[in-house]
């Protein structure tokens, strides 16, 4: 089997440059060999071109020891929850470069959320991507779900899996700003991921039983409170052979913790490069990280089947 990262991001020239014409955030400023990418709520940061370089991110990968890694537009600039005139031709930039990368480089589609388009998705699985990115913001309350639920239901139908990712919904409040640039990932990112774990889990499995969903960063840890919401009167919260959970931004502990709670067989390997450097660490032992890069990765991805 293929030995896969499922969560890698990778800016394309042109979106950076459909950046650097808008004026408010999200936008992008070129200075000193580098890109200045501005964005609602938190502080700026730079963009390196060498780290996006499509052919010297496959040779890291398989210089890694991988064979393919799935790359995902940055959900939290924001770009997905502008207004479907400004996302649009932003979204079109980023699937004409990500969709054309080389083989060991795999694209996560995105999707204007102002206006979700079912027929927009199925096309961008025609056209290669092996399947949908939304922002965890996007899910994380039931008429959010409702929201995105025809796109969801493309998804299903065609057998491809969702990723939900750090980001926010165009019908979310705007964030407040903070000069703390670890402050929205160790909150909001988490809050949001966390909640839209729960949504999924109460709303969106009955909907959609067939669906597979990998949830970026452990889903906040979410699994760990299954018993707070039992005792609460809410769902089960059994482990869903059909939920997995990247093992991107946690560490031993935390790895372990959720490995106890919905299996090894649910976590699969993303390492958030290169906003992340990878781990260097194998917690669960070779065997496990094995099985997290390659028959895990298989079943989320649908190469192999897996019992409902």
């Amino acid at each position: 089997m293929l030995a896969i990262d499922v969560h890698q991001h990778l800016w394309p020239e042109g979106l950076l440059l459909g950046l650097a014409q808008r004026t408010t955030p999200p936008c992008a400023r070129w200075a000193r060999g580098r890109w200045t990418i501005e964005l609602p709520g938190e502080p700026s940061f730079t963009v390196d071109p060498a780290e996006h370089d499509p052919d010297a991110r496959a040779d890291a990968v398989r210089a890694a020891g991988l064979d393919r890694a799935l790359v995902a537009l940055s959900s939290p600039i924001g770009i997905e929850a502008l207004p479907a005139g400004e996302a649009e031709p932003l979204l079109a930039a980023y699937h004409e470069e990500a969709l054309a990368l080389p083989d060991a480089l795999g694209t996560w589609a995105a999707a204007a959320l102002d206006a979700p388009d079912p027929a927009a998705v199925d096309a961008l699985l025609d056209r290669g991507a092996v399947g949908l990115c939304l922002p965890a913001g996007a899910l994380a309350s039931p008429e959010g779900l409702d929201r995105v639920g025809p796109v969801l239901a493309v998804l299903q139908d065609r057998m491809a899996p969702l990723f939900v990712h750090p980001g926010p919904a165009p019908w979310q409040p705007a964030p407040a700003t903070s000069a703390a640039p670890w402050w929205a990932p160790a909150t909001r990112y988490v809050a949001d991921v966390h909640a839209a774990w729960h949504v999924f889990h109460a709303w969106g499995r009955p909907a959609l039983p067939r669906l597979r969903v990998v949830f970026a960063l452990l889903a906040g840890l979410a699994p760990l409170h299954a018993e707070r919401v039992r005792g609460r009167g809410g769902p089960a919260g059994d482990p869903d052979p059909l939920v997995f959970y990247d093992t991107s931004s946690y560490g031993p502990r935390a790895l372990r913790s959720v490995a106890a709670e919905v299996g090894t067989g649910q976590l699969v390997h993303g390492t958030d490069v290169p906003v992340l450097l990878p781990p260097t660490s194998r917690p669960l032992g070779h065997e496990a990280h094995e099985l997290m890069r390659t028959d895990n990765a298989a079943r989320l991805l649908g190469h192999v089947w897996v019992p409902a």
